[in-house]
């Protein structure tokens, strides 16, 4: 039996990119976007700024909660990192949860867990 090794990612960020929902050929609702996180991190003993943009994909209940979320929403997402595809091995973050970060003022509350 194969030992589990450890692939998990957390970020807050901004979404800037909001896919269209689709469909696998099995029914399962996807949707792909991007995340955008920027920040000031401590690295041997220097600060220094830090961004990264992200493609993220949801499947099922998420992306559909990914599907009405408003394009500059702060979020919390966490998932694991897999590569794209066979041909293409850019990263994807894949997500388990996504938590929107301001509040309820956009018609999604602030600690929704899909």
């Amino acid at each position: 039996m194969q030992e589990q090794v450890r692939n998990s990612f957390e970020i807050d960020g901004v979404l800037t990119e909001v896919g269209a929902l689709r469909y696998s050929p099995g029914g399962v609702p996807v949707l792909a976007g991007r995340i955008e996180h920027r920040s000031r991190q401590i690295e041997a003993g220097l600060s220094r700024e830090v961004g990264v943009e992200l493609q993220v994909v949801a499947l099922g209940d998420k992306a559909k909660l990914l599907a009405v979320a408003r394009l500059g929403a702060l979020a919390r997402i966490t998932g694991f990192i897999a590569a794209r595809s066979l041909r293409s091995r850019t990263p994807v973050l894949h997500i388990d949860t996504i938590e929107f970060l301001e509040g309820t003022n956009h018609g999604i509350q602030a600690s929704t867990e899909a």
